[in-house]
């Protein structure tokens, strides 16, 4: 059957208008494909430091819990010591709101945590030495105590290390954040709770520790549940 000049000028015209939907579509798909490919390298970058700080959080929530059961052997005399109605305003409050929490951005609670691990690093800082100068006062060394304090030096480490990975994960949010010059304090602390008796004071590096490894919980739900999003 011959086709008309019409209808085969009708027929090449509409073929042609139908592949170049084609080509439009399948470069569209090209395009969205290559949009997808590209958004989702930081997606799993973003998910691989969650990850880290995640691991990173356990290891160091670990090392507390440990020298906690020490220090209370060593400094309370009882390795089974609980005090829950005790605490230090000092600290960062462990009873967020639960609505007020899921309601927080990321940016939010990554800002929280940044100030919060430096408050319980320079308390550290000042426990620790509280702890070097009870060893000069004494005029002598004793091991039990220095291995306190070289335990709580590790923990320091740990946490100025996630801290870090914390203002690398801000900055990844917001390109105007800059991590403070001085983060960490380096000069002389007077927290606001200070002790009456030598029993207070050694209760205090009991609570600082407790509140650390509970916060340190918390924390690492947090870095776990951002970690595992695809």
């Amino acid at each position: 059957m011959k086709l008309s000049c019409c209808e085969w000028h009708y027929t090449t015209t509409h073929y042609s208008s139908e592949m170049a939907v084609w080509k439009a579509l399948f470069l569209l798909f090209c395009i969205l494909d290559c949009m997808e490919q590209s958004a989702s390298l930081p997606v799993a970058q973003t998910n691989s430091l969650y990850l880290n700080c995640f691991k990173h959080t356990r290891s160091t929530r670990t090392r507390v819990q440990q020298l906690l059961g020490k220090y209370k052997e060593q400094q309370l005399g009882n390795g089974q010591f609980e005090d829950r109605s005790r605490h230090l305003k000092d600290l960062p409050s462990l009873s967020t709101e639960f609505y007020r929490w899921i309601n927080l951005t990321e940016w939010e609670r990554l800002h929280a945590a940044f100030w919060d691990m430096k408050t319980y690093w320079n308390m550290l800082e000042w426990k620790r030495i509280q702890l070097e100068n009870e060893e000069k006062d004494q005029k002598m060394v004793q091991d039990a105590r220095t291995t306190l304090t070289r335990n709580i030096r590790h923990i320091q480490l740990d946490l100025r290390d996630l801290i870090s990975q914390v203002s690398t994960q801000m900055s990844s949010l917001r390109s105007s954040w800059k991590r403070p010059a001085a983060a960490l304090a380096q000069t002389r602390l007077n927290p606001a709770s200070r002790s009456r008796t030598v029993w207070d004071s050694r209760v205090e590096g009991y609570i600082i520790l407790r509140d650390l490894d509970l916060y340190l919980t918390k924390l690492g739900l947090f870095f776990k549940e951002k970690g595992g999003k695809v």
